[in-house]
């Protein structure tokens, strides 16, 4: 068994290496924990609070017990970090010959097939002159590029729609056929994953090579001795994406757009094709325009009774079935004709079946409803025993780990949710002194938050605590609408008042660019939603005060939720105390960590709901949030924020 001690004490080797490295018990304790996990191929859910220093818990004894490793994490951008800055200082730490590889989706590569297809044709298809740009940086760079990461070209937007035609897809990688084959950046990436000793990737890559051995198809990540999850608390709702089914709208429309420029290369006599391409083009918009609703998600049965919505979809699926026949005529033309016959062939396939479906008390159907696309899904209402046969399939760890896994050191929502029923549950506080360093401030006379006028006595009761702190601040809401209102109400109030605090809106920029700007701007006033709730970390004074709308209840009206309780509910079980509760008090709990992210830190938690304290479940929601000291004075408030700035 590994003695971790010399490595995490003072003066051990961590000490010794990394500038500024401060040994926390915690931290040995975790990291001894997952030795042993580790070593005996055993289970851990461990919920690690800010501060611990959790990465470097987990990579040593990951660096050390040799075997092949996995570490899956949330966000890309944690993947980055971890595989650019973490890994390096520990494996040099350590002096330990591993190797070490980073592997992400194949939309984060670009695919040197479609970027010459789209060199080929790109005045038929772009008129921005952005666009045209963009595509000149990318050929450039994917001729030099070791690795073809699209992380490496900054000044294209990640959102930029450029990538779409340069990028590959599951459905249109022609794979061994391709005649870049033997270039292929996701294929290179590949090769140097399944050689690896560690390999970063992210919770839906994961998940999408899971699938594939399910299905008998090839095996993207390499069989390994132990598997660790970071942000761990999102694994539920990524595992339910992909144990389920999904198809979009969008994915005809990609469709559409790769046979035309297949046809316009290698079929340009069959004068028939792009009449049929435009044809099943304009059902797939029709079938969204006959949802009068937008950014929302809706139960197959209240869709089924709009009969436009089903009109739409038999004229779709009519001209879906003409193209394919096409295809399949015109298929050995082309290795990508080929290709999009098979995808026509899937795709119209899987419309079908979801169509078709007989719900039963295991899974739900439903439609996510876009700005301009709409997708069809059917979602398993529990993962816990799909997920438990990936526990059983070999022997191997499994560490899951997280700040936010628990509700007051009881981990059953958690485990119940994931299968985990035999893993050891473990929770390590934050070494934070938040007694000292934070107030929990609950404001008096609100009203519920059904009341219209909620969002509105929100911002009211924010501005003398916004004034208080000198902006410094992070406004997170429960939905878009009511960022929208907090963001007019406090432009005015603001006004009103000649406070010069500048405000960010979520919507003006990616959240790197409004990070950074928040970073760079004295007294901001950052307002966003879902985005901002977790994976942000500003340390210092420019983050003084978080403020939070209401509790993070998610809506009752989404399909899955709503078909999650009734389940629990005619099982003669309390779904709101079970499920619902345990959900919002994680997602509280993330919001709630923007807050504290540096011993030197000091803040204020401003959170508006008064349910807090009026409800009897609202006990156990403040004792799951770190141990701040607790207030409904404003006066108190002003006296810590007073103590805060002369310190």
């Amino acid at each position: 068994m590994l003695n971790l001690d010399s490595i995490f004490s003072a003066g051990g080797v961590l000490s010794r290496f990394i500038v500024g490295y401060r040994p926390r018990t915690q931290q040995l304790q975790m990291a001894q924990t997952i030795a042993d996990t580790i070593a005996n191929n055993r289970i851990l859910v461990a919920e690690a609070g800010t501060g611990t220093g959790k990465t470097f818990a987990y990579l040593v004894p990951a660096l050390l017990a040799g075997g092949k490793v996995i570490i899956s994490t949330g966000t890309k951008t944690l993947q980055d970090q971890i595989f650019s800055r973490d890994l390096p200082t520990v494996r040099a730490a350590l002096k330990v010959p591993v190797t070490v590889a980073l592997l992400k989706g194949r939309a984060n590569y670009i695919c040197h097939y479609h970027l010459e297809k789209t060199l080929q044709s790109q005045d038929a298809r772009f008129s921005s002159r952005d666009e045209v740009r963009f595509l000149g940086l990318i050929a450039n760079y994917a001729s030099i590029s070791k690795h073809g990461d699209k992380s490496g070209l900054s000044k294209i937007p990640e959102n930029a729609e450029i990538w779409q035609q340069v990028t590959s897809t599951r459905e249109n990688c022609l794979n061994s056929s391709c005649p870049s084959f033997k270039k292929c950046f996701v294929m290179e990436a590949r090769k140097k994953a399944l050689s690896a000793d560690i390999l970063v990737v992210n919770h839906h890559l994961f998940f999408a090579d899971v699938m594939l051995r399910d299905e008998g198809l090839s095996e993207l990540l390499p069989a390994c001795n132990t598997v660790i999850f970071d942000e761990a608390h999102q694994l539920p709702e990524t595992a339910r994406l992909f144990f389920g089914e999904s198809i979009s709208t969008g994915q005809l429309l990609d469709l559409a757009r790769d046979v035309k420029v297949e046809a316009l290369q290698n079929a340009g006599d069959f004068t028939d094709l792009p009449i049929t391409i435009a044809s099943m083009e304009k059902a797939a918009r029709d079938l969204r325009l006959a949802i009068t609703h937008e950014n929302t998600r809706l139960p197959f049965a209240a869709v089924i009774r709009n009969p436009d919505f089903g009109k739409a979809l038999d004229i779709l699926v009519d001209k879906l079935v003409v193209l394919t026949g096409m295809l399949k005529n015109q298929a050995e033309r082309s290795e990508g004709l080929e290709n999009c016959w098979q995808r026509a062939t899937d795709l119209l396939n899987r419309i079908k079946h979801w169509n078709s479906q007989v719900e039963t008390d295991k899974f739900v159907r439903w439609l996510e409803v876009f700005s301009h696309t709409l997708q069809f899904n059917a979602t398993p209402l529990s993962i816990a025993e799909i997920f438990n046969k990936q526990l059983t399939a070999s022997p191997r760890a499994w560490v899951f780990t997280s700040a936010t896994l628990s509700i007051k050191k009881n981990f059953s929502h958690y485990n119940d949710e994931m299968g985990l029923a035999m893993a050891q549950s473990v929770c390590w506080d934050s070494p934070f002194n938040f007694s000292e360093q934070a107030l929990l401030y609950v404001p008096p006379n609100m009203p519920e938050p059904s009341n219209k006028l909620y969002t509105d006595y929100v911002v009211k009761a924010a501005m003398p605590v916004l004034r208080a702190s000198q902006g410094r601040a992070f406004f997170l809401c429960t939905s878009l609408r009511a960022m929208q209102r907090v963001y007019e109400l406090l432009l005015t109030a603001l006004k009103q008042e000649q406070y010069d605090f500048p405000i960010l809106l979520q919507s003006q920029g990616s959240r790197s660019d409004m990070l950074a700007r928040f970073r760079q701007t004295d007294h901001a006033i950052l307002i966003g939603s879902q985005s901002f709730w977790e994976g942000v970390d500003v340390r210092g004074e420019a983050l003084s005060l978080v403020v939070i709308d209401k509790l993070p209840f998610a809506s009752p009206d989404d399909p899955v939720l709503s078909a999650r309780i009734e389940k629990i509910n005619s099982e003669g079980r309390n779904a709101f105390m079970e499920y619902q509760l345990p959900r919002a008090v994680i997602n509280l709990k993330q919001g709630a960590g923007r807050l504290i992210r540096d011993e030197n830190d000091r803040g204020v938690l401003m959170i508006c709901d008064p349910r807090l304290t009026t409800k009897s479940y609202g006990k156990q929601i403040w004792q799951s949030l770190p141990p701040m000291k607790r207030t409904r004075q404003l006066s108190e408030v002003e006296a810590f924020f007073s103590i805060t700035d002369s310190a």
